[in-house]
């Protein structure tokens, strides 16, 4: 008998998920039964404390008298308040991603002769190893961006001539290494994708060492290789936000906890990417794209607050968008009154939206922002103070930097590096132990039947 292999196989698989999905008992009470703490969250959305750490420190609340009372976001790298951070770049007029990675890998601000040192050796470090691109990148492309930077960085592990040592020296070296690869990865991941699944010219400049890390995503991802130093300082602000958010968040956790577990830096960082890519973390701003996106196709007017406002309450009702019911860019776990790291974007990105003719676009994301939570209480009857989380800004950024959106996530990739590397140091020296969260069983006891009696 001929079978159709592609049919049969999901007709097989089609038969064995809804046996699968029999079998499950596990229903939503018996999480509150075994006090079984979901998302490793408590019951007011707090995050279960599970670390210590000098990394990072995301505030949004304080406690009184046992009740949470909101406050406006507070957001510090090694305790330096991520306001004066990039107060201190704009007043200055230079880049700041080099040096805030310095800050997050080291613990301490670099000297002017430290930091100029510590430039040069990441951008000696963009430069992939020989032949790397032809026969890790171009012989399997991809069609997501992330999962090829997810392979290429674990390739990278057979070019480190000890890849296994855990010495701090030695993984300061393959962490600076990889945060300087990583924009390489991704642009070159980028073009062969163009050439391969949009039927799109590949074009790969040359690097130039003198530049910063966003004047080197922006050299290599535009194809006359202009840009303005308003777009790059833009870019670089991202990724400065982008850059860390503490030892909680997903992709942070994922890689602490592959570090306790003993493994090698590649591995731990492939890790990281691979739980940023979810649309629950790091591709939140493509969601944000599409319901704008959603929004726009149903209004008349997106600087009309009363149009925006009725759409918003379609999405929430799941009657548009992706019908979740959510409205993406707004909330956060931590983050009540403000999430410093949107207040910043949204400051930022106004003055080059008004010159790049995003300004409608800009005026739709603050509706979005001030609409949101006057909806979520009408419709959900909810008092939740919520507030625009990075997400809601950025996406519109990469969007007037004119960044494909199949970078969207990618470049948060590359910035998220530094915290990552940084959290994997500390979990090396300070945390000791394997992470090994318990899971309550509650299966039920079968007898085994012999297999000509099934």
């Amino acid at each position: 008998m001929i079978h159709d292999d592609n049919k049969f196989e999901a007709d097989f698989l089609s038969d064995l998920c809804e046996k699968y999905r029999a079998t499950l008992n596990i229903r939503a009470t018996d999480f509150d039964r075994y006090h079984i703490k979901r998302g490793l969250r408590n019951d007011d959305g707090t995050g279960v404390m599970a670390g210590l750490t000098q990394v990072c420190s995301v505030d949004g609340y304080y406690i009184e008298d046992g009740e949470r009372v909101p406050r406006d976001g507070r957001l510090t790298y090694r305790g330096v308040n991520i306001y004066d951070l990039v107060g201190a770049c704009v007043d200055e007029d230079r880049f700041g991603f080099e040096e805030l990675t310095f800050l997050l890998l080291f613990g301490f601000l670099p000297t002017g002769a430290q930091l100029q040192h510590f430039r040069s050796v990441l951008s000696h470090y963009r430069e992939l190893p020989s032949a790397f691109i032809e026969d890790v990148i171009m012989k399997a492309p991809s069609p997501s961006v992330m999962n090829r930077m997810q392979s290429a960085v674990a390739a990278l592990y057979a070019y480190d001539p000890t890849p296994d040592d855990l010495s701090p020296e030695n993984v300061l070296r393959q962490s600076i290494q990889i945060i300087g690869r990583l924009p390489s990865l991704m642009t070159y991941s980028y073009q062969v994708k163009r050439r391969n699944y949009l039927n799109k010219s590949m074009y790969i400049h040359p690097i130039k060492p003198e530049q910063s890390t966003a004047q080197s995503i922006l050299n290599s991802v535009r194809s006359d290789r202009k840009f303005s130093d308003e777009e790059a300082k833009l870019l670089d602000l991202c990724m400065m936000l982008h850059a860390e958010h503490g030892g909680g968040n997903c992709s942070t956790f994922a890689v602490r906890t592959l570090t306790s577990a003993g493994t090698d830096t590649y591995s731990a960082v492939a890790a990281g990417i691979g739980a940023l890519k979810g649309a629950k973390h790091g591709g939140a701003n493509m969601k944000v794209a599409e319901m704008v996106e959603a929004i726009r196709r149903n209004v008349s007017d997106i600087t009309d607050e009363e149009d925006v406002e009725n759409a918003l309450g379609m999405v929430v009702r799941r009657e548009i968008g992706d019908k979740t019911g959510l409205i993406y860019g707004m909330g956060h776990a931590v983050y009540t009154l403000s999430d410093p790291r949107a207040v910043l974007l949204k400051e930022n990105a106004r003055s080059l939206a008004e010159k790049t003719g995003y300004g409608d676009e800009w005026k739709l994301l603050d509706i979005i922002e001030r609409r949101s939570p006057k909806v979520f209480a009408e419709i959900k009857g909810s008092d939740k103070i919520i507030c625009a989380n990075v997400d809601l800004y950025s996406g519109l950024i990469y969007r007037m930097l004119a960044l494909p959106e199949d970078l969207y996530t990618p470049i948060f990739a590359c910035a998220r590096a530094a915290g990552w590397c940084a959290h994997r140091m500390e979990e090396l020296l300070t945390g000791g132990r394997i992470m090994r969260p318990a899971f309550k069983s509650v299966s039920h006891k079968q007898l085994y039947i012999p297999i000509d009696e099934r």
